[in-house]
């Protein structure tokens, strides 16, 4: 070996034909099944390329892999190994000169059979499949980086080697006693599969996917979940990063291709995207309307609770998993998921998907920069079923902060759904609110320890003023106030309320905004002792718990001691004599209500007159003198719409007035109405319309608006326009600054 190798290297122009001669003679002994001198042979074939560095080895390759072929295509399995080791050892060679005419289409397609070899020895099994997966990894290494070699990524090639890869990652029970011996075909495999992923570059990333979701579709391996979750993570963690949202909108299609799938299906695919968002993330990136609505809130939920870019499509994203998750809510009302009728579907299949979507929109959530889930929210509330309410929400303003990017079209029909009539709906609103203002989390904290030995110290306090909210307070106070009212309202909705008004005084704490608190608060006190509420036992006590839990926490936020001393007293009082009314005892798994009728005495009632002298002599006393005004929330007809369960009832009730209406009222003759008198009633209508608009607009201005932009838009009006009312407006600027 050692003078044929001199000789080679002394003539290079002779390698062509002493590798005919050895091909001729490996091929006679392999005829004869005389197999140790083709062992010899290709040995001796294998040192000569080792050692043939030069421009002359394409002179030796074309024989060297014709011999190959002729060992591949043998009979012998211990033959197809000897030619795969002899080819990961070509495979490994860095060649100085470009091969144009060489072809590896045999070796794909030979190779990957015997990645699907059923030998019936599991041992003989085992090393076939392991030398296919090995032979694989010989070509990748040997094409995908030479522009001038096989194109490897070609879809004819990737639906070769893909499913040949995946058919060894799963476990066989066939080799489950071999595997105790030696290494498993799939741990080579999934050094395979990460190589080819890894080389891939962005307009290869398509066909390397395709075979997968074709092979998991042919195999029904997504109804499992765990093997497709586990392909889908060596993909998103072995490709490059940046072309990770190419991996998404493959998986987004073919979810919307499986729409008319089972249910289990479905789950699985959405499952897989939950995987890949986070993945991405850590890289990069009705039962009607009334059902419905339940499901697009719990999403809602996940969203503001969690906060790079998902891609360059990231509506299209949430896009696709709401309708998936519409679908779903038609397919649990009709029990079927086609249109034929044929293909039945259960409700708790349609739940376990629905739950899946709403967890995968959290997970897309998690991805984004903060100053995209203001639109992401405006989304998904576009699209959550209000019969009648606010048909359309706009375009999102831009901010850099959450809570700056929150107009009033994302926020006013989000509080109308603290009034709904679902007890569900409101407590799933009320966690939004708390998570949209809640920034240091304290939340948590409020609702993990008991109530009467709270301490604000376990509160992480701001240092900064949440001014951007001061706007919406007014709005959030009245919906407290109405949310409190509900007689459907269950431990958890009173224990979201005192949540709520806690983070509030917290983010919000200032002496004007504590005072509001404490006045909203005495208010919800009335509320429980108003006969004229229809709330029963349970209602009351939980109001009256909320109180005591929130003057508590407000009298602990800066206000004098004094105010602190007289909830301790009020609380002592209650310990003693009406437990019932205390959070401990009431906003709890099993409340302890009394069996008859509450008898409130003074000594157990927060009283405005002992509020005030606590906090006068103080910072406070500018402001104490309003705890005298009772807080009256206005009822506005959007308060009053949104308690409609669908467009039917409302259409329902408007029909029993007029017909009460009418058998009370003396028969008259009605006005003939007339095409002008409609038209005139349209017109009339759209100037109203765009009045209020305008009013609106002035009043957003004037919340919002830098002062200096308000300052010269007034100066001009003064000098172009004197009135009286511009004067006025200067004089509540001045104030309000």
């Amino acid at each position: 070996m050692e003078k044929l190798t001199f000789f080679a290297l002394s003539a290079p122009e002779k390698l062509d034909r002493i590798a005919a001669y050895l091909s001729e003679r490996l091929t006679r002994e392999l005829n004869r099944h005389r197999y140790g001198y083709v062992s010899i042979a290709m040995e001796a074939m294998e040192q000569l390329l080792l050692a043939c560095h030069c421009q002359s080895i394409n002179l030796l390759v074309e024989s060297f892999l014709s011999t190959l072929r002729l060992l591949l295509e043998a009979e012998k399995p211990h033959l197809h190994i000897l030619a795969t080791n002899s080819f990961l050892k070509f495979a490994n060679i860095e060649e100085d000169t470009p091969s144009y005419h060489r072809s590896y289409d045999f070796f794909v397609s030979r190779f990957s059979e015997m990645c699907h070899s059923d030998h019936h020895d599991p041992n003989t099994k085992l090393k076939i499949r392991v030398s296919g997966i090995r032979g694989l990894q010989g070509v990748v290494r040997k094409t995908v980086d030479d522009e001038l070699q096989a194109n490897i990524w070609e879809p004819r090639h990737m639906e070769q080697i893909v499913p040949a890869l995946l058919v060894n990652l799963q476990p066989h029970e066939s080799l489950i006693a071999v595997f105790v011996c030696s290494s498993s075909p799939a741990e080579q495999t999934e050094v395979c599969f990460r190589e080819l992923l890894g080389r891939a570059a962005y307009g290869h990333i398509n066909n390397a996917i395709r075979p997968v979701l074709m092979h998991l579709d042919s195999h029904s391996l997504w109804e499992g979940r765990g093997f497709a979750v586990r392909c889908f993570q060596i993909i998103m963690y072995s490709i490059q990063s940046q072309h990770s949202h190419l991996v998404i909108q493959q998986l987004l299609g073919h979810l919307d291709a499986n729409s008319r799938s089972p249910a289990s299906v479905r789950a699985g695919i959405v499952e897989v995207l939950s995987e890949a968002a986070v993945i991405e993330a850590a890289g990069s990136v009705g039962q009607s309307d009334e059902h419905c609505r339940i499901c697009c809130v719990r999403v809602f939920w996940y969203t503001a609770a969690v906060c790079p870019p998902a891609g360059p499509t990231v509506l299209e994203v949430f896009n696709t998993l709401l309708r998936q998750l519409r679908q779903s809510v038609d397919y649990q009302l009709t029990g079927y998921y086609d249109n034929a009728r044929k293909h039945k579907t259960t409700s708790p299949e349609e739940k376990m998907l629905q739950d899946a979507v709403i967890k995968t929109i959290g997970s897309f959530a998690n991805t984004l920069p903060v100053y995209q889930r203001s639109e992401v929210m405006l989304f998904i509330m576009g699209r959550i079923p209000v019969p009648g309410i606010y048909p359309a929400l706009g375009s999102p303003n831009a901010g850099n902060n959450l809570l700056t990017a929150l107009p009033s079209s994302f926020l006013e029909p989000l509080l109308s759904f603290t009034l709904m009539e679902d007890p569900e709906i409101r407590l799933l609103v009320l966690s939004i609110l708390t998570s949209l203002i809640d920034r240091r989390h304290n939340a948590c904290r409020l609702i993990s320890t008991r109530f009467a030995a709270f301490e604000v110290s376990a509160l992480e306090l701001k240092e900064d003023e949440l001014l951007v909210l001061m706007q919406h307070a007014q709005r959030l106070y009245r919906h407290v106030f109405l949310a409190s009212k509900e007689e459907s309202s269950g431990h958890n909705h009173y224990r979201a309320l005192f949540t709520l008004l806690g983070v509030l005084g917290v983010e919000l704490a200032n002496e004007e905004v504590l005072v509001d608190l404490i006045r909203l608060v005495l208010a919800m006190q009335e509320l429980a002792l108003s006969s004229q509420e229809n709330l029963s036992v349970f209602n009351r006590c939980g109001i009256h718990a909320v109180c005591s839990a929130s003057l508590n926490l407000l009298s602990q936020l800066g206000p004098p001691p004094a105010l602190r001393q007289h909830v301790a007293e009020v609380t002592e009082t209650r310990q003693k004599e009406a437990p019932y009314l205390l959070p401990d005892h009431i906003l709890c798994e099993k409340p302890r209500i009394p069996e008859k009728e509450l008898k409130m005495d003074e000594a157990i009632l927060f009283k405005a007159s002992k509020i005030c002298e606590a906090l006068a002599g103080s910072s406070y006393s500018t402001h104490s003198e309003r705890i005298n005004t009772p807080y009256t929330p206005e009822l506005t007809d959007e308060d009053r719409l949104s308690r409609r369960k669908s467009i039917v009832d409302a259409v329902s009730l408007q029909m029993d007035m007029e017909l009460n209406c009418c058998a009370d009222a003396p028969q008259v003759l009605s006005e003939q109405i007339t095409f002008e008198t409609l038209k005139s009633a349209v017109d009339d209508r759209g100037i109203a319309e765009e009045e209020e608009r305008k009013r609106m607009q002035l009043v957003e201005r004037f919340q919002t608006a830098p002062f200096e932009e308000i300052a010269a838009h007034c100066g001009a009006r003064v000098r172009t326009e004197p009135q009286p009312g511009v004067f006025f407006f200067h004089k509540v600027l001045k104030h309000q600054i």
